[in-house]
């Protein structure tokens, strides 16, 4: 059985106990168990009852005796308020999630992703009547027959560029870029999983999900490239599309032309590509900051190297152990990663005002410490006020 950590609130008393325990919301209780991606059996045998008493539970059929709602708090890592509390309002109705793969075997991991957009967006909205969030400014597409053709990629990749501004030199910050323009991006770690990032609307508002375990940042920034492009180019796509694999499989060679022709413009990056060496790569990775294979299959897509030649860069790149580490990924001259800011920014915009209270803020979202600091990257911990004990003279 799980020990509980310092961000369970604990019952005071066995009266407070038994009354939480008759305002058990079953739908939160099935919440907190997908969040943590364990069946109904799993929480079952943590928490010392039958698979049948969790799904009466979760039912609305039956209540947890106190000391099992204890459990159920401890090993879901979540507070007693959270099992209680209807789930907060959010900017309005989700969107399809852009998750990269559907099917069984990744079901119990996006199941868990669906849950963290709901908090995040949850999270965010609790801020929205007191903090000002960048307008939202994307541009949106739909493509002129049943699905893009790769010239109309690559004319709205270089409209979106324009839109933002931008020139036809590397963009400093994809991730401060997407949050000037009224995204929410959350860089978020679930243990365990290895998941790229994913993108969804809550009403009006964007939302991207990026992954914490990319070694390399360059990869990650692809990856903000790759959910930008599905907020601009699928807005209108709907879940049954995304749960079709060979759709799927289309939509997400969309997203990837997309990214590439996003961060390495047509119309300037083949004029500083010079060799089919893959050493020649290695300081326009500095620049760009684009990652070597992400290049190359760039150069390939713009036709500056033929199918022998790609093959061979891949070969020199297999050779040098390139394919999961390249240069700059590692060490003193490692390309940083981008983090996301303007959740943090708001938060600590909000608290400081005075019109906000921390503990006010963790009453009302009702999640752990742990997922509140990890969604938002402020660190909440304790603030409790100090009190003061200075001594003074008569």
């Amino acid at each position: 059985m799980t020990v509980p950590n310092n961000n369970i609130l604990q019952f005071p008393s066995a009266a407070h106990v038994d009354r939480i325990g008759r305002l058990l919301i079953p739908e939160r209780l099935m919440e907190a168990r997908l969040a943590a991606r364990i069946t109904q059996t799993e929480l079952a045998d943590r928490i010392g009852v039958s698979r049948q008493a969790v799904s009466s539970y979760e039912q609305g059929d039956k209540n947890p005796e106190p000391s099992v709602m204890a459990r159920i708090a401890a090993v879901l890592e979540q507070p007693i308020p959270f099992f209680t509390k209807e789930a907060r309002a959010d900017f309005g109705k989700h969107s399809a999630n852009f998750f990269r793969k559907v099917g069984a075997d990744t079901k119990r991991r996006n199941q868990a992703c669906e849950v963290y957009a709901q908090w995040l967006s949850a999270t965010a909205h609790a801020f929205d009547s007191i903090a000002n969030y960048p307008a939202v400014d994307l541009p949106s597409f739909e493509p002129r027959g049943g699905s893009y053709d790769d010239d109309e990629i690559e004319e709205y990749a270089e409209v979106t560029r324009q839109h933002f501004g931008l020139g036809l030199g590397p963009i400093s910050n994809v991730v401060r870029l997407m949050e000037a323009k009224g995204v929410i991006v959350s860089r978020y770690r679930i243990e365990g999983e290895s998941i790229e990032a994913f993108s969804y609307w809550s009403g009006s508002r964007p939302f991207v999900f990026l992954s914490s375990v990319k070694e390399s940042a360059a990869r990650a920034r692809f990856d903000a490239a790759h959910e930008l492009a599905h907020l601009c180019l699928h807005r209108w796509v709907g879940s049954e599309e995304i749960e079709d694999k060979d759709r799927l499989k289309e939509i997400e060679r969309e997203a990837d032309r997309f990214a590439g022709a996003f961060l390495l413009p047509a119309k300037s990056f083949p004029n500083e590509v010079y060799s089919p060496r893959a050493e020649s790569f290695i300081d326009l990775k500095a620049r760009w900051k684009v990652s070597i294979q992400a290049m190359v299959y760039r150069a390939k897509d713009l036709g500056l190297f033929d199918d022998r030649q790609v093959t061979n860069i891949y070969k020199q790149i297999s050779y040098k152990k390139w394919r999961t580490i390249e240069p700059l990924d590692r060490g003193p001259r490692a390309i940083p990663f981008e983090e996301p800011l303007l959740l943090k920014r708001v938060a600590e915009l909000v608290f400081q005002s005075g019109r906000y209270s921390i503990d006010s803020f963790k009453s009302d979202v009702a999640l752990s410490v742990r997922d509140l600091e990890r969604l938002t990257g402020y660190p909440f911990g304790e603030h409790g006020a100090e009190i003061d004990l200075s001594p003074s003279l008569k």
